[in-house]
């Protein structure tokens, strides 16, 4: 009888340098690259750029901009897409804010799985649609004498929102311990802030974008990436 050939069958162990690729972990790709993830990428540097202007610049001509560029009501019936494009280019606590660290890891593992056109539509859609849904009720209830005059130019600007939205769309593209997990965490954060009550208007609309992202799990599923390599 010829002797069996080689490999597993024989229970014999076949050699590292023969076994098929296995996955390394490169924790680099944590953080956006410019060929991996530009959109993500390119949105870093202006954010950066912002909050060093934030940072460095006269205090009254940083409190000039945030307020030009605040999505109060306001502003709103006056110039929405502008102030919807302007209060999405600062990080409200600057670059150390939970959020700025938020942006950077969540926007860069949303992209490398859906592509940068289609995050830039999740996080638009968060900021968007939870900005109006905080903010209209404020008008409204202005309209009708419950609210100040002065709550028509309450300042908001910031990333949160569509950041909020990207972790609960992120979130349907990960394995389900992993994804209840981020979602309980998030969420538990967020409804603290929540009670605190030190900003409800905004703590909502973290909770609401949170949703958003949630419920576009049918399509983020439907983009992510067929497997295969990807850029650094």
């Amino acid at each position: 009888m010829a002797p069996a050939a080689p490999g597993p069958a024989t229970g014999e162990r076949i050699p590292p340098e023969t076994a098929g690729p296995r996955r390394r972990m490169r924790p680099w790709r944590l953080l956006p690259t410019p060929t991996g993830t530009p959109f993500t990428f390119a949105y870093a540097a202006v954010l950066v750029g912002t909050s060093l202007f934030a940072l460095l610049a006269d205090p009254g001509v940083v409190a000039s901009a945030l307020r030009g560029s605040s999505t109060d009501v306001a502003h709103l019936a006056h110039t929405p897409v502008f102030v919807l494009v302007a209060s999405a280019l600062w990080i409200a606590g600057g670059i150390t804010s939970p959020f700025a660290i938020g942006f950077l890891v969540v926007l860069t593992a949303l992209e490398r799985r859906i592509g940068g056109r289609r995050t830039a539509g999740v996080f638009v859609l968060g900021h968007t649609v939870a900005t109006l849904a905080t903010e209209v009720p404020v008008g409204l209830s202005v309209m009708a004498g419950h609210l100040p005059e002065s709550s028509l130019h309450r300042l908001d600007y910031g990333i949160s929102f569509g950041v909020a939205a990207s972790i609960g769309a992120l979130a349907g593209l990960l394995t389900p311990w992993l994804r209840w997990a981020v979602l309980a965490v998030v969420g538990g954060m967020l409804v603290e802030d929540l009670i605190e009550f030190a900003d409800p208007m905004t703590s909502w609309g973290h909770l609401m974008a949170l949703a958003i992202g949630v419920g576009t799990w049918p399509l983020v599923r439907r983009w992510r990436r067929a497997p295969g390599p990807s850029a650094a």
